[in-house]
């Protein structure tokens, strides 16, 4: 049995499976069976869409490759492959670091596979809409005060708002989509923590906003969707997350643009990190569903 761990920026977390004796094929075809969208086109080692780097765990127990001319010759042209591995590979059959998926086979060894992603498509940070402004209720906050009585607010909803989505769906008998929901909330009750600890002996009772404040009487992360919806999916989820943890990084980065004072920048700026690093995951996740349900529609095609 193989343990094979796939690493890339685009996956919320690495991910290891299991390659089984009798059950084995290329790390391409590993990766689709389990859902993890390493790029592909060709399947052919002809575009290259499918390079992957490959680290051998236990690199004295290096199964011995033949490496096609065909993706020799790829692997030269992209550059990821030296003479010396060129060498290694002719005389002791040895793999070179960077292999393509699609030719590469998984053997009897763990491996991790390492990949970019879709490199046709430009880095893009969080989107910022044109209402982010509004999220201060178009007032400037005018002192850490009033910043941490805001962040109290807006992590405190966010909290509540995504467990009684959770109990809702489990209501609902959709207990995948809950618990993306219960994992949420936990984001927020450990930014809530952190804004009570930086607030100290500050009674927020007196700072934090009312409802009125906000755009539609809602703070940023509260999403809009119909949190008894029985036949919400888990994709359908991530993008109502995603829509509030969007706005929630909205409403830091406007703090950062609004304000006046370096103490209210830099601490909204650590929320502004936290925020985006949370955009991403749901990036991650959404891309991994899209990823599977394009394939899966493919299958059954």
């Amino acid at each position: 049995m193989a343990n094979v761990t796939f690493s890339s920026p685009v996956l919320a977390r690495d991910i290891t499976v299991y390659a089984i004796a009798g059950d084995r094929g290329t790390i391409l075809a590993v990766a689709k069976a389990h859902k993890i969208p390493i790029p592909f086109d060709c399947q052919d080692g002809e575009c290259g869409s499918c390079l992957v780097e490959v680290k051998h765990l236990s690199p004295r127990v290096k199964y011995g490759i033949a490496l096609t001319d065909r993706e020799k010759e790829l692997l030269r042209q992209l550059g990821t492959i030296t003479k010396a591995e060129i060498e290694n590979a002719e005389v002791n059959d040895m793999p070179p670091r960077y292999r393509l998926a699609c030719q590469c086979f998984v053997r009897n060894e763990d491996i991790v596979v390492s990949f970019e992603g879709d490199q046709t498509l430009p880095a893009q940070g969080p989107h910022i809409t044109h209402a982010a402004k509004r999220f201060t209720g178009g007032m400037e906050i005018g002192s850490v005060d009033e910043f941490l009585g805001y962040a109290v607010k807006v992590e405190e909803d966010a909290a509540i708002h995504f467990d009684e989505l959770g109990t809702a769906m489990e209501a609902c008998g959709n207990q995948e989509v809950a618990r993306l929901f219960r994992q949420l909330a936990s984001f927020s009750r450990l930014h809530l923590k952190e804004a009570k600890a930086r607030a100290g002996d500050i009674d927020l009772s007196k700072v934090i906003p009312p409802d009125y404040i906000w755009p539609n009487h809602a703070t940023p992360e509260r999403t809009e969707i119909w949190a008894a919806d029985p036949t919400l999916s888990r994709l359908d989820g991530l993008k109502a997350a995603l829509q509030g943890e969007t706005r929630g990084y909205e409403f830091y980065r406007a703090v950062v643009a609004t304000t006046k004072l370096p103490e209210i920048e830099e601490m909204a700026k650590e929320f502004v990190k936290e925020e985006a690093d949370h955009v991403k995951i749901l990036e991650a996740w959404i891309t991994r569903e899209e990823w599977a349900a394009k394939n899966a529609a493919a299958d059954h095609a």
